[in-house]
């Protein structure tokens, strides 16, 4: 053979890929995820949607449903075993077999004497019920509890958060469009009117996600909207996000009281995160509205912020007020469970992957900031400022506590 032939050869073979074997090692940590059924008053959604536990079973996880879990919001347990799940009876069987717990409301008594030591419980807190009991109990047992209203991407926004509140938002104006009829006692009008009558007038206060999504709604029906706040910036970008379709104003007394007056809708949306809401509706000037008209004080479960509103439920959810219909319901996206379902999944599942993709919790809170804010409980330790604040019990800081690998 010619020279010039075997360097051929030789540089041919060099080309080629050469194939070897390697070890690998694999990080993905297979957990055992569960999904209780929610047994808080009138609590209808569900954690997790079969399509949301098929993401999770295809990534190698074990996700266990208890029985029936999803029925309010329309979803079989038949559903869930296709997709992967096991579905259990009892819910002790379920949180003695998982090492993450996802459940749409905070623990309930019954609930916190089944969390096993160093769990991992995704859930709302809902601060106005947390108590020094239950902070104390969670990290007695080590867990690492992680609040939805909490969970604060690097974007600032709060996913969850805003996911429901679009869903408050929109309901709002769909439930009052329901009792302005005159068949719940109201005014019997129509939102939008129809041709050679005027629409009904809906106030909306405050320009936040929920009053975005209330003045959304309200115009899809052909309401004449209005919406009052006190950030000038805030209702300068409301505006623009709705084309100008809207009226707004400032949100000084003289233009509530003028507003309330002459509408027939009002939608209570005022908050301060954090805080309670403003109180800017007050018993005088609800007193002037039309007999019939409708008030739905959507952030109810933060104090509300109309002088007349009390909290009602979805089994009874209304009452009258100088002939004024109120609903003032907490908790109003339970009332579309299913749909609510969804928008929790699209937001938790991300999360729950990464979780597993990491291996170790304390990775992945290093790694996601949006779990690492989301964190108020971490290796028996309150890690929010605001809770410890607010009860009494000490603090330590997060990002201290993974970087210190305690």
């Amino acid at each position: 053979m010619e020279p010039s032939a075997i360097q051929d050869i030789a540089v041919e073979g060099a080309m080629r890929t050469q194939e070897r074997m390697i070890s690998l090692k694999n990080k993905h940590n297979s957990l055992r995820i569960g999904i209780p059924r929610e047994i808080s008053n009138e609590e209808r959604r569900v954690a997790l949607t079969p399509g949301g536990v098929q993401t999770l079973a295809a990534n190698g996880h074990r996700v266990y449903v208890q029985k029936e879990a999803g029925l309010h919001a329309h979803f079989k347990d038949s559903e869930y075993m296709e997709a992967g799940a096991e579905v259990m009876e009892s819910p002790g069987e379920l949180y003695s077999t998982c090492n993450l717990i996802v459940k749409v409301g905070p623990p309930t008594r019954n609930e916190l004497d089944l969390l096993q030591e160093k769990q991992i419980l995704f859930s709302a807190l809902h601060l106005g019920t947390a108590t020094p009991d239950i902070l104390s109990k969670l990290t007695e047992l080590c867990i690492t509890g992680i609040g939805f209203e909490f969970i604060r991407d690097s974007d600032e926004t709060f996913p969850i958060v805003r996911t429901m509140h679009e869903i408050m938002g929109a309901m709002s104006v769909q439930i009052a469009a329901r009792y302005l009829e005159s068949g719940d006692g109201g005014q019997g009008i129509m939102l939008g009117g129809i041709s050679g009558v005027p629409p009904s007038t809906v106030l909306i206060l405050g320009a936040s996600v929920i009053g975005e999504w209330a003045a959304r709604t309200a115009l899809g029906y052909g309401a004449h909207v209005i919406v009052l706040d006190n950030n000038l910036s805030s209702l300068r970008s409301l505006e623009t996000l709705l084309d100008r379709r809207i009226f707004t104003a400032m949100a000084s007394e003289h233009y509530i009281r003028e507003s309330v007056r002459s509408a027939d809708v009002v939608i209570g949306a005022a908050m301060t995160s954090g805080h309670r809401a403003p109180m800017l509706v007050t018993e005088e000037m609800v007193a002037t509205m039309r007999p019939g008209s409708v008030i739905v004080d959507v952030v109810i479960d933060q104090g509300g912020c109309i002088e007349t509103s009390r909290a009602t439920t979805h089994s009874n959810p209304t009452y009258r007020e100088y002939d004024v219909i109120h609903y003032c319901v907490p908790n109003m996206p339970s009332n579309a469970a299913r749909t609510a379902t969804y928008a929790l999944t699209n937001v938790l599942v991300p999360y729950l992957l990464q979780i597993g993709e990491v291996g170790k919790m304390n990775e992945a809170l290093w790694r996601n900031v949006g779990l690492r804010n989301g964190t108020y409980a971490y290796r028996r330790h309150i890690t929010k400022k605001s809770l410890s604040t607010l009860f009494g019990l000490p603090h330590r800081d997060i990002e201290l506590l993974i970087a210190s690998g305690v």
